[in-house]
């Protein structure tokens, strides 16, 4: 059962001041420099389809050279759905690193510690060619996957404590627009008619060594998280001063960091993971983040996202730029949720999200059952895969990545967003692994599975989730602390969809 609750919420001028707070340079740079690492992750994740026979025959040119017979189909298969998911199975160990890093060497310097494996994946994927060795290639994609978990997760995380309150849920689907324009100059720069060619193909795999270095030139000179400086370590006048950067004013500091002391005052100092699953004050939130993420990751986008070129072939001539055309879409409204994030809250975008996901993955089953007597039904199918694609970017798709770093308190907040990334990488990693298989067993109904898995979501949400656009850390903490469930009645009407 629920405990409905009222909690009454005095707001101090200077409180509210911290929340009025706007842009500043450095706080627009900060951010700006930390997506540079989902840029690259997004890059990786779209540059692979396109090119993948002629990385393929690579592949077996180099075993014929050792060999002096050609690869197996089955193996050479084997060894491409390897190389391509192995990033996903990087990025889950990856994700358990997290916490170490983020709490001993701060938000800022974790991610500039962590681009490092960036810049050697890029360089052993560049080198596999000249080398003549698909393995190096593989080991590149691994490296460059224990990047991805760090970085998806730190990155959130950081951004989330540097931005003030009233621009935190945008900034931090800056993340996501990011992530979406990397997947898409990714698919240009793998199509033959760019560098997906014979000859290019391993300078393609190289060019994330660009924003790679450029955060290298930039972050380091970007405050780190006045939070980790506070609560973390202690210092105070570094928080001040990191504070003072980020908001451009004296007013706007002071009320803020009023406010993060009153959070430091409610923080135990450092939660380990088994503490982190056995405290009562995190189960909610948990569940919380459980649902969201999984239901994000399991409702089809992945699918369409892998496979989308396959899925086009069978009707048109040239699908990889109908492919080109969901890479646009995925990022058009991710950056349409930036605007509606602070507008309309995470909740309700959830919600929106999850139910339209689930009419997509219906209306597709049925589209995909019908398409061989109707075959001028095929423009309509492009059309649904689009508005699937803006469904997911416009809520479940940015928020899941940084939900989880709302509804925790500072000590969980780096065990809550390494595991955000372990599920949202298990989910890929899963479904990647899985949908082949289920799609041959199972036609266009696989799509059903999908709509069941969206519909979960939508109801759990509904039920659970609070709202937390507009919210300070400390006040989402407290309807957690010490309760058995959510309140769902307040100042911010949590249990409405309107």
């Amino acid at each position: 059962m629920l405990l409905h609750r009222e909690r009454a919420i005095s707001v101090s001028p200077r409180l509210m001041a911290s929340q009025e707070s706007h842009l500043t340079a450095t706080l627009l740079t900060s951010i700006l420099a930390a997506v540079l690492g989902s840029l690259q992750i997004g890059y990786h994740t779209g540059n692979v389809n396109a090119p993948a026979k002629i990385i393929e025959e690579f592949f077996n040119h180099t075993w014929r050279t050792r060999h002096n017979q050609s690869m197996p189909d089955h193996s050479l298969t084997i060894l491409w759905s390897l190389s391509v998911s192995i990033k996903d199975f990087g990025a889950l160990l990856g994700s358990l690193g997290v916490k170490y890093l983020a709490d001993s060497y701060g938000r800022r310097n974790s991610i500039l510690i962590v681009n490092c494996l960036s810049v050697a994946g890029a360089c052993l994927m560049f080198a596999s060619k000249a080398s003549e060795s698909f393995e190096v290639l593989i080991l590149g994609r691994l490296v460059f996957g224990l990047f991805c978990g760090l970085v998806m997760s730190l990155n959130p995380l950081y951004i989330q404590e540097v931005s003030p309150t009233n621009l935190r849920g945008a900034f931090a689907t800056l993340n996501q627009v990011s992530f979406a324009t990397g997947i898409l100059v990714g698919m240009v720069a793998g199509l033959e008619t760019a560098l997906g060619t014979e000859h290019h193909w391993a300078m393609m795999l190289s060019l994330s060594l660009i924003p790679a270095l450029i955060q290298y030139l930039v972050l380091p000179f970007c405050p780190e998280s006045p939070r980790y400086l506070l609560i973390n370590r202690g210092e105070e006048a570094k928080a001040e001063t990191a504070l003072l950067r980020l908001r451009g004013s004296v007013d706007k500091m002071l009320a803020e960091l009023e406010e993060m002391k009153e959070e430091a005052a409610h923080a135990q100092t450092g939660v380990t993971i088994h503490e982190f699953f056995k405290r009562r004050s995190y189960r909610q939130p948990i569940i919380i983040v459980l649902i969201v993420n999984l239901g994000s990751q399991l409702s089809g986008f992945n699918a369409i996202i892998n496979y989308s070129t396959k899925m086009f072939q069978t009707n048109f001539d040239q699908a990889k730029y109908l492919t080109l055309g969901v890479g646009a879409v995925n990022v058009t409204f991710t950056l349409v949720a930036v605007f509606l994030m602070e507008r309309a809250g995470r909740r309700k975008l959830l919600l929106t999200g999850f139910i339209s996901i689930a009419v997509c993955n219906l209306l597709v089953t049925i589209v995909d059952s019908v398409l061989h007597l109707v075959p001028e039904l095929r423009s309509l199918q492009v059309l649904l895969v689009f508005c699937l694609i803006s469904a997911y970017e416009l809520g479940p798709g940015p928020i899941s990545w940084f939900i989880a770093a709302e509804l925790f308190d500072h000590p969980g907040r780096p065990i809550a967003m390494a595991f955000t990334s372990m599920l949202n990488w298990g989910g890929k990693f899963v479904l990647a692994l899985l949908f082949p298989p289920l799609l041959k067993i199972c036609g266009a109904y696989v799509y059903l599975l999908f709509m069941s898995v969206a519909l979960l979501a939508f109801t759990l949400t509904w039920i659970r989730l609070p709202e937390t656009k507009g919210r300070t850390f400390d006040d989402i903490a407290e309807e957690f602390r010490g309760a058995e469930g959510i309140p769902l009645h307040n100042k911010t009407g949590f249990n409405t969809f309107t």
